[in-house]
C-alpha cells in the first residue's frame, strides 16, 4: 500500500489487463489482481519467477478469481514450488494459504504479522495501538521463516531475501541478480505509507539506504509499473522523507502542537478524506524525530499527545 492516490481513474488508463500472466523479462512474469483502489493503484502485482517449478511472489488478496487466474496462467506442466510473501497486508498475503492448499507448495516469509517490530512499536501495541489502519492480515503465518540474506532456489531461479522493514515490520524484498522485487517499500507511482505500529519510519529510512547501496538494474514493485531507474527512485524517497521531516520541524517552531494541527499546516492541498493517512504519516515522523532527540512529547507517545522541538 502507498500514500493514497488523489485521482485513481487517471492512473488506471495505463493498467495492464487483470488476470493475464504477462512476460516482463526472461524468468519473470506478472499477473495483476482485481483489487484497484487509491491505496493499491491498479491492484496487486503477483509475480511468477522461473519456469517449470516456479515461485509465486505475493499471491495477493483473498480472491478466488485471482487464484484461478494464477493457476490457469501457468504453462502446461508447470508447478508452483514456492510461495513467497513480502509482507502481511491484506492486499498481498491472504491468497497464500489457498494457493498453498491448491499446489502443495510451502509459504515462505520473514514471519507472522507481528514479526520484526522495534521495541518502540511493541510498546505502542502494548499500550493499545493495535494497528496502523492499513489492513493487516492478522491470521497470516508462514510455513517456513526466511532470514535476512537467505537464498531461496528453484531449478532455474534464485532469490535472495532482503529484510526491508519500514512500510511493514516483516517486509521482505527479493533480489534476483540485479532485479529486485521491492513490494511496497519502493514503488514508482507513489511513496509508501508508513503508519505505526505496523510502519516504522526509522526502519524505513534504514532500508532505503540499504537498497541505495546496491547497484540494481530494475525494481518490480507490489503495485504499478517497474521502476527503471532504481538509484534515482531511492534517492527521491530519501529526499522526500527528509523534506517532510523539515516541514514538521518548521511547523513546530514557536509552540508545541498536536498531530491534527501539524497535519493541517503541512498537508495544505490534501483532500479531507485523506487527512487520516497524512496524520499517521506525521506520527511516524514524530516517533523517528523523538528517537533522534530532535522532538519531545508531552505525556505518553500517542496520537493525542502534544509535541515540541527539543531545545538545542
Amino acid at each position: 500500500m502507498a500514500q493514497p492516490a488523489k485521482d485513481l481513474s487517471a492512473m488506471m488508463k495505463d493498467a495492464p489487463p487483470v488476470g493475464v500472466l504477462e512476460q516482463l523479462e526472461p524468468g519473470i512474469r506478472r499477473i495483476l489482481a482485481p483489487n484497484p483502489s487509491p491505496m493499491t493503484y491498479w491492484g496487486t502485482n503477483t509475480y511468477v519467477v522461473g519456469t517449470g517449478r516456479v515461485a509465486v511472489i505475493d499471491p495477493g488478496p483473498a480472491d478466488d478469481t485471482h487464484l484461478r487466474a494464477i493457476l490457469d496462467g501457468l504453462a502446461p506442466g508447470e508447478q508452483v514450488s514456492h510461495i513467497l510473501v513480502t509482507h502481511a497486508h491484506l492486499d498481498h498475503s491472504p491468497l497464500a494459504r489457498p494457493l498453498a492448499e491448491a499446489t502443495g507448495a510451502p509459504i515462505l516469509a520473514y514471519g507472522d504479522a507481528m514479526a520484526g517490530r522495534s521495541d518502540v512499536m511493541i510498546d505502542l501495541v502494548a499500550r493499545g495501538m493495535t494497528t496502523g489502519g492499513e489492513g493487516v492480515d492478522a491470521e497470516f503465518f508462514p510455513d517456513q521463516v526466511i532470514a535476512d540474506g537467505q537464498l531461496i532456489q528453484g531449478d532455474d531461479w534464485a532469490l535472495t531475501a532482503i529484510w526491508t522493514p519500514g512500510h511493514f515490520a516483516n517486509h521482505l524484498s527479493f533480489a534476483m541478480k540485479d532485479a529486485v522485487f521491492t513490494a511496497d517499500h519502493v514503488m514508482g507511482w507513489a511513496s509508501s505509507l508508513v503508519s505505526p505500529p505496523d510502519g516504522d519510519l526509522t526502519a524505513f529510512m534504514a532500508s532505503c539506504h540499504r537498497l541505495a547501496a546496491r547497484d540494481d538494474r530494475i525494481y518490480y514493485p507490489g503495485h504499478g509499473d517497474p521502476v527503471l531507474d532504481p538509484a534515482a527512485r531511492i534517492q527521491w524517497l530519501i529526499t522526500h522523507r527528509l523534506g517532510r521531516e523539515a516541514d514538521i520541524l518548521a511547523a513546530l517552531d514557536g509552540a508545541a502542537k498536536n498531530i491534527p494541527t501539524l497535519t493541517r499546516m503541512i498537508y495544505t492541498d490534501t483532500p479531507p478524506a485523506l487527512l487520516g493517512a497524512a496524520e499517521r504519516n506525521v506520527f511516524a515522523h514524530l516517533i523517528d524525530l523523538i528517537a533522534r532527540g530532535l522532538v519531545q512529547v508531552h505525556g505518553p507517545l500517542d496520537f493525542t499527545a502534544v509535541y515540541e522541538k527539543t531545545d538545542p
